[in-house]
């Protein structure tokens, strides 16, 4: 891609949730529910996907989220965790979260399988701008488990295909055995949507790109002036993004980022998630990249 002159990206409020809000805002942000896992999947070694339906039908017809949104999975007695929800915002029978067991909660929850209960809150926070990014090319790039994060964008994106122009999803893993969701990458290039891979280390079977997945940039054909970015991923990695899409000539304000904090409320109570004077479970934890700039510049913030 040429790269066109470079503008200035003016400030610009946080992405808003659709109707309706976040519980954090306005309403009760303690209000759970009780839900029976009805399907739980492996898609690579350590991630597993959970669909997890409503006990109280009422709860069930009246649960709505945005993508880019995360709810608070709980088991009592272990603790709760806040885990991005990966499934269709349009499925109404279930909602599902894609879950890498790296702690007690996620770790316990890896032992549980269909028929055992969890308690959800939320959902919570800000969501990936696809209202503003109609009309428009998008660049969807993300690495490892950050897919889930993305991927009931993408479904959205498809059910709203023609609301959009070239869309394509970068996605990079370790290892050809860390790429998840791999059943789905043939319906989403069916809808008309790119999917470039790649991976650090390839064994004997991987034909496809070697490398970090900024790389996949130059496969791109796109418009970068009318392109938006949506990222997701190790902050080392989204940096690199943020980099090499302004190279390739994405303005730093057409670009979104979801954070990664350690949540205990999703209230903007325990100041857990405080990041420089953003609250990532309640401003975040999409935000536009040129709001959160320069306090990304701050090791260890």
């Amino acid at each position: 891609m040429t790269a066109p002159p470079r503008r200035a990206s003016p400030p610009r409020p946080c992405i808003r949730t659709p109707a309706p809000e976040p519980l954090a805002f306005g309403r009760d942000a303690w209000h759970h529910h009780v839900t029976r896992i009805v399907a739980a999947r492996d898609e690579v070694a350590g991630v597993r996907t959970y669909d997890l339906a409503f006990r109280d039908p009422d709860a069930a017809a009246g649960y709505v989220f945005a993508p880019g949104q995360f709810n608070m999975l709980y088991l009592p007695g272990i603790g709760e965790a806040a885990i991005s929800i990966s499934s269709d915002p349009r499925e109404r029978a279930f909602v599902g979260h894609t879950v890498k067991a790296v702690g007690n909660v996620t770790q316990a929850l890896e032992r549980l399988g269909a028929g055992d209960e969890v308690v959800l809150r939320g959902p919570f926070g800000t969501a990936w701008p696809l209202e503003e990014l109609r009309g428009r090319d998008v660049v969807i790039v993300t690495g490892g488990v950050g897919l889930a994060s993305v991927r009931s964008a993408i479904f959205q994106i498809i059910a709203a295909r023609g609301d959009y122009g070239r869309v394509a999803v970068l996605f990079g893993a370790k290892t050809p055995a860390g790429l998840i969701y791999t059943d789905e990458y043939d319906r989403w290039r069916a809808a008309g949507i790119e999917v470039l891979l790649t991976v650090d280390e390839a064994d004997s079977n991987w034909t496809g790109r070697v490398g970090l997945v900024t790389a996949l940039f130059d496969d791109l054909d796109l418009s970068p002036a009318s392109s938006g970015l949506i990222c997701c991923g190790p902050e080392p990695m989204m940096l690199a993004v943020v980099k090499r899409a302004g190279a390739a000539g994405i303005f730093p304000g057409d670009t979104y980022l979801s954070m990664e904090r350690n949540m205990s409320c999703a209230a903007r109570l325990c100041g857990l998630c405080q990041f420089g004077p953003e609250f990532v479970c309640r401003d975040g934890p999409v935000f536009p990249y040129d709001r959160i700039a320069r306090f990304l510049e701050i090791r260890h913030l």
